[in-house]
């Protein structure tokens, strides 16, 4: 996942192996808005008065370039930000704040999914109307046909849970090397139905169903490794410009796209010009200044950082163009208990309960853009979120109960250790938070020496099994508003991987934790499948296989012409699909 927030590949396993700047630049992973006040400083929405009109250009100033603008390369949760302007699916997120927007909602499909008895077929229906850039009908066909090429190795880069979802899909190669036969577990029995056959329960289908791997593709303007440049728009808006990938994207109105079909997209700008390969400090400034067509501007992957906030301090006017959300995000202290002494319980309980959350969170830049977490399981309703804290120190840390500990595990003298870590800015894994653990654990007897990497570096070395150092800076962001993508690939032991990227960091392979979440995978009650994540987070929790820090926040600048500004708890950002400039 991202640093910057959800917007662009921020889904799960990607997500936690690249720096999330994600969710990034176009795609979209998911965050909540705190109250009206605390985001706007004044008891009102972000964003400029006034109801919001259709017309006029909204421009997009970002950092990362909207790259692989392929609905088959694309990494992104709920459809992405700027890539949902173009790429419908068969389901999206619910745009709206808060919490609402956590739900998932019909896109193409007249629902979210007809699931079989133990959710191994899922069934869909389009809805009538639908149509191309060029007029011509959306069938399911090509819904069919864009998700197996997003098989094709050419087109890798999305989400790879079809891959391990359908029957088949582990050895399928995609259309260009299938000679035409197509995945057997996709049929489509007319234009209008398609139906997925999986390997196992996952209730959660209808989550995976908003990528833009989902998004139609007609064949017969399939142009391979070229199809970025121009795709086939499906959405409000189609693309007439893709300079340098991604870095420069121009979006006119598709007119052939009809709202009457799509209650999610509001569509209101004629144009979006996304300028990206900016400063972060050079956007920022740009938003604050808001002079010409930067007044109606937005960035999707730039957030405000503790310099910029307090520059803006009690600028009414700055307040109230400033939105906060959060994203399903977890930073935290991962422990190798194959690495002594962190095999003995009692040294990660110790640790535990030595951390200073407070100076933790300031070297994070400060109560504004983060929360403390004693739970894995960010605390929003829509993941589970059980509320529990197995090791409470406090504030500021109780190193006197984490000497006793370090006693009872045989340092009655403290012992020395390393933590490994990023030498990235980013404020997450990076010197100042592991400076600040450093410090917290001196006071329980306990000697931290630093080993900062750099980032690339230090990725591959906390997801490599064989070389995972015993205790390191980590962080995971969740593909989708849910246990599943946050608790799976962190803690069930079949997903352990000796020979890639594995993110099972403890390489705890319990019997009744993988158990448990197969039983929860064949829910498709999500309410009481939150409640099961919720609940088994709070177990994992008491072997002390991490240490939770915090929840990021992430607070973002808009012009000042920008109006009707929504930020779910899918997302964390602005949803660039609600938007006017007018």
């Amino acid at each position: 996942m991202s640093s910057a927030g959800p917007d662009r590949h921020l889904i799960a396993r990607r997500v936690a192996a690249v720096t999330v700047s994600l969710v990034l630049a176009g795609g979209a992973v998911a965050c909540g808005p705190e109250d009206a006040a605390d985001k706007a400083g004044s008891g009102d929405k972000p964003g400029a008065a006034g109801a919001p009109q259709k017309g006029g250009t909204l421009t997009v100033l970002n950092s990362e370039p909207q790259s692989d603008f392929d609905p088959a390369r694309l990494y992104t949760s709920g459809g992405g930000n700027v890539p949902s302007l173009v790429f419908r699916t068969l389901t999206t997120r619910n745009r709206e704040d808060g919490a609402a927007g956590a739900k998932v909602v019909p896109d193409l499909a007249t629902d979210t999914g007809k699931a079989n008895a133990d959710a191994t077929e899922w069934t869909y229906t389009l809805k009538d109307g639908l149509k191309y850039e060029d007029g011509s009908p959306i069938t399911s066909a090509d819904i069919k046909y864009g998700i197996e090429r997003s098989f094709a190795a050419e087109l890798s880069g999305g989400a790879p849970y079809l891959r391990d979802w359908l029957v088949g899909g582990e050895t399928y190669e995609g259309p260009y090397k299938d000679g035409g036969k197509g995945l057997d577990s996709i049929v489509v029995p007319d234009p209008k139905t398609i139906v997925f056959k999986l390997r196992k329960p996952e209730g959660e289908f209808p989550f995976v169903a908003t990528q833009t791997q989902f998004a139609p593709v007609p064949k017969a303007k399939d142009t391979g490794v070229k199809y970025e440049e121009h795709p086939v728009s499906s959405g409000p808006y189609k693309v007439v410009k893709n300079d340098n990938d991604g870095e420069h994207l121009t979006l006119e109105r598709n007119e052939h796209w009809d709202e009457k079909t799509d209650e999610e997209r509001k569509a209101y700008p004629d144009k979006i010009d996304v300028r990206s390969g900016l400063d972060a400090a050079v956007i920022n400034q740009r938003l604050t200044t808001s002079s010409g067509p930067d007044a109606a501007a937005i960035t999707t992957d730039t957030n405000l950082g503790p310099a910029e906030l307090a520059q803006i301090g009690d600028n009414k006017e700055l307040a109230g163009r400033v939105g906060t959300g959060h994203f399903g995000y977890i930073n935290y202290l991962a422990f190798n208990p194959k690495v002594a002494p962190f095999d003995n319980p009692k040294v990660r309980q110790a640790i535990s309960y030595a951390i200073n959350r407070t100076s933790v969170i300031n070297a994070a830049g400060g109560s504004a853009l983060a929360e403390p977490a004693t739970t894995f399981l960010p605390e929003r309703e829509a993941f589970g979120f059980a509320p529990y804290d197995h090791f409470p120190a406090g504030k500021t840390g109780d190193p006197v109960k984490a000497k006793e500990l370090l006693k009872e595990a045989g340092f009655p003298d403290g012992l020395s250790i390393t933590l490994t870590h990023s030498t990235a800015q980013n404020r997450q894994t990076s010197p100042e938070v592991a400076t600040a653990v450093q410090q917290a654990l001196a006071a329980a007897g306990i000697t931290v020496k630093l080993e900062g990497l750099e980032n690339n570096a230090f990725n591959e070395k906390r997801w490599d099994v064989k070389n995972t150092p015993g205790f390191f800076l980590s962080r995971w962001g969740a593909d989708w508003p849910s246990g599943a993508p946050f608790l799976a690939p962190i803690f069930d032991g079949r997903q352990i991987v000796t020979n890639g990227s594995n993110y099972n960091h403890a390489q705890l392979n319990d019997p009744a934790v993988n158990a448990e979440i197969d039983e929860i995978a064949k829910l498709t009650d999500l309410a009481a499948a939150g409640k099961r994540w919720g609940a088994l987070d709070k177990k994992i929790g008491e072997q002390a296989l991490d240490v939770p820090l915090f929840h990021p926040v992430y607070k973002r600048l808009v012009g000042k012409d920008v109006k009707n500004v929504v930020i779910s708890d899918w997302t964390g950002v602005l949803d660039i699909s609600q938007v006017s400039v007018k």
